[in-house]
């Protein structure tokens, strides 16, 4: 028999092949307008054998091996020790949902050491379907590792770094949550959690999981972070399409937050009234002066804490030289149509080192010179402290020193006392919590659970700071790592591998140090993550007597670079009339150009090879490109081609071409897609163009 449900000729779902009977041997089908998911039980076991991506009508075969499987053990990661629990080790017992957006099986283990609800989901105008578990022990057992899909072929790793550094300059490149993509359709998976390990091994199967390593007693329930599967219209744009998902799935809309930041103005040294005093200096010359848009926040960095007070009943004390409630600061955002922000180090890092060890002595956990995020004690205090601040209104959080720094990171080596999992086959006897024999890949597993444990931790603060302030802009800074479903959480992630202040002794070599980052990270590594949900320290201005042209320019292409993160470190009372001039003219046009964030890349060349880049945004109604020459010396020619790589269609469309930095190409300002663009930049020269559609 074969039966299918309509709704409105557009949501198919359901549609079933009853071939026996217990379940034995049937076909279930997930389907909406865009994506055709199939799962088939054969003899009791379930198995996903294709998708059929409704855009390009290709039916894709999915090689499943296994529907899902899990790894337990009695506390170890010996392999003599540790068992492999697969989906073929389950029965299907009943269907519990079948519903049009929802499917639901019970299975039993085999054996009788578990039961798990394996749903599955598709929302009606969704271009990708979820599958997750609901576990439910009859024994005592540790769950090492979830893996809720492995396919045998047909997927490649875009990132394919693992780098879990605790010494090391640049080199923190643990490589996880990022996705997997089709090899030859465009298709991505991966595990919805931003501490996830997706990837595929040398056998060419692939595996969308995460390591846990909590334990669990009998008739325990663990309820596992979802798999997600999507489509996209072709493979070249897979990455775009994965984008988008990523839009979708995102805890708050992407926003253009403006801010000033105290840290390159003061230091440690900031003050109420030190701050006070900027704050109505950038207000005066930006917002009242020049006709900016208020600043969306004022944030007060390292050095309000007071690191000498008892922590052990509040975190995060408030030091004499700011009101104990902030009461001031709050005042003067008041009459500036602003927000305050706070700086803070999760794991006691930086100016907030000093109150680490007291704590550590009166009982909470402590690694080595930093607190563990992974600490239930510790972090309780924390989470506390965040969610009275955002009940303050503190608007803007940055969340500095996480796992670490740029060149040093902790990890927890024994966190048995609160739910991690002993691994006595490592002998970590003697090391220190950032030894550099922690490099060795031979401790990643250890090293990833505290990841995993720090991380759930973090998210559960987040989550909560949104349902108090559905607006409030969290960014975790140093220490964190780039995954894009962070943004089920925050708002923007640190730049990683990159220092605070971008070096060099000219405008040119700043951004070269910078852009060289970018390079490195999107371009070579390929890492998937949207660089307009980026926090990279920039733009800078601490110092006046540079020409206004250079300036100018160097704060263009810095913009250009799309990242709704704007915050400026300056040093307020330095600036003369040209520069706030130059920082206004800026900022506005950042306001104007923000709608072209939502889709930004990278093009060109290598800046570190002194080759021709720059940074492309756009959307439905236009966009604009950058370009830059870092040679200083000689001129490069350049083409570009307003393909749809680029400009994301391919309609018969037409731009009307406005400079921002440079000259046109010729008198004909109308350009069109497919056009080849071809120019010479004279030695460090910077252009910017604007592409607006003609109706």
């Amino acid at each position: 028999m074969i039966k299918i449900i309509s709704l409105s000729g557009l949501y198919c779902l359901l549609a079933f092949v009853s071939l026996g009977q217990n379940h034995s041997e049937k076909i279930y089908t997930l389907s909406n307008s865009h994506i055709n998911k199939t799962i088939e039980v054969q003899d009791g076991v379930l198995k996903t054998t294709q998708i059929e991506n409704k855009s390009t009508g290709e039916k894709i075969p999915i090689h499943t091996k296994v529907e899902f499987q899990l790894r337990v053990s009695e506390g170890t990661d010996q392999p003599n020790t540790s068992e492999t629990l697969s989906s073929v080790d389950f029965v299907l017992d009943r269907v519990l949902d079948n519903s049009p957006h929802r499917l639901t099986f019970l299975l039993k283990e085999k054996q009788g050491k578990m039961s798990v609800e394996l749903t599955y989901t598709l929302d009606e105008n969704e271009f990708y379907t979820r599958k997750f578990l609901k576990i439910k022990t009859e024994i005592n057992l540790v769950l090492e590792r979830i893996d809720l899909d492995v396919i045998d072929g047909g997927l490649v790793q875009p990132y394919q770094l693992k780098r879990i550094t605790a010494q090391g300059p640049a080199q923190w490149k643990p490589g996880l949550g990022q996705p997997l993509f089709g090899q030859n359709t465009p298709i991505f998976m991966g595990i919805e959690f931003p501490a996830s390990d997706n990837f595929v091994d040398s056998d060419q199967t692939a595996y969308c999981g995460y390591l846990w390593g909590k334990s669990l007693k009998a008739g325990d329930t663990y309820l596992t972070y979802s798999s997600v599967t999507g489509v996209g219209k072709d493979s070249d744009g897979l990455g775009k399409t994965f984008q988008a998902y990523i839009d979708n799935i995102r805890i708050r809309p992407l926003r253009l937050q403006v801010q000033y930041n105290s840290w390159f103005d003061y230091g440690q040294a900031v003050s109420k009234e030190k701050f006070i005093t900027s704050v109505n200096k950038v207000h005066q010359e930006l917002v009242i002066n020049r006709g900016v848009p208020p600043l969306n926040a004022y944030v007060i960095d390292d050095g309000w804490q007071d690191v000498h007070a008892d922590w052990s009943d509040e975190v995060w004390k408030i030091n004499e030289k700011f009101d104990m409630d902030f009461s001031g600061s709050f005042e003067k955002m008041r009459t500036v149509d602003s927000n305050l922000g706070l700086w803070l180090s999760p794991g006691l890092l930086f100016g907030a080192q000093p109150a680490a060890k007291p704590l550590g002595r009166q009982g909470f956990e402590i690694l080595g010179n930093w607190m563990s995020i992974a600490g239930p004690k510790y972090m309780g205090l924390l989470e506390k402290r965040m969610l009275d601040l955002t009940l303050q209104g503190v608007t803007y959080f940055k969340l500095d020193g996480i796992f670490g720094h740029l060149n040093i990171r902790e990890f927890e080596l024994d966190g048995s006392d609160y739910g991690l999992p002993k691994m006595p086959q490592l002998d970590t006897d003697g090391l220190s919590q950032s030894d550099s024999l922690l490099n060795d890949a031979k401790y990643d597993a250890l090293k990833t659970y505290y990841l995993v444990a720090g991380t759930e931790k973090l998210i559960e603060i987040f989550k909560q700071q949104h349902q108090i302030n559905p607006e409030v802009y969290i960014v975790i800074s140093n220490g964190a790592y780039l995954s894009p479903w962070w943004l089920m959480y925050v708002d923007a992630v640190w730049m990683i591998n990159a220092g605070d202040a971008a070096g060099g002794s000219s405008r040119t070599e700043e951004l070269v140090y910078r852009d060289g980052v970018y390079y490195d990270t999107w371009i070579k590594e390929k890492t998937q993550y949207p660089m307009n949900s980026l926090f990279n320290h920039e733009p800078k201005k601490t110092k006046t007597g540079e020409s206004k042209e250079d300036f100018f320019n160097y704060l263009m292409m810095n913009l250009s670079r799309g990242t709704g993160f704007v915050e400026l470190y300056l040093k307020t009372q330095e600036l003369s009339e040209v520069d706030w001039d130059v920082l206004a003219e800026g900022l506005k046009w950042v306001h104007h150009a923000f709608p072209y964030f939502k889709y930004i890349q990278m093009h060109g060349g290598d800046p570190n090879k002194q080759e021709v880049y720059g940074y492309s945004g756009w959307n439905d109604k236009g966009g604009y490109i950058s370009f830059h020459n870092p040679n200083k010396s000689s001129s490069k020619k350049y083409k570009i081609k307003l393909d749809e790589n680029l400009i994301h269609h391919k309609n018969k469309v037409s731009y009307r071409l406005i400079p921002i930095i440079g000259e046109l190409l010729n008198k004909n300002s109308i350009v069109h897609c497919g056009d080849l663009l071809e120019l010479e930049l004279a030695p460090g020269e910077i252009l910017i163009w604007e592409f607006q559609k003609v109706e």
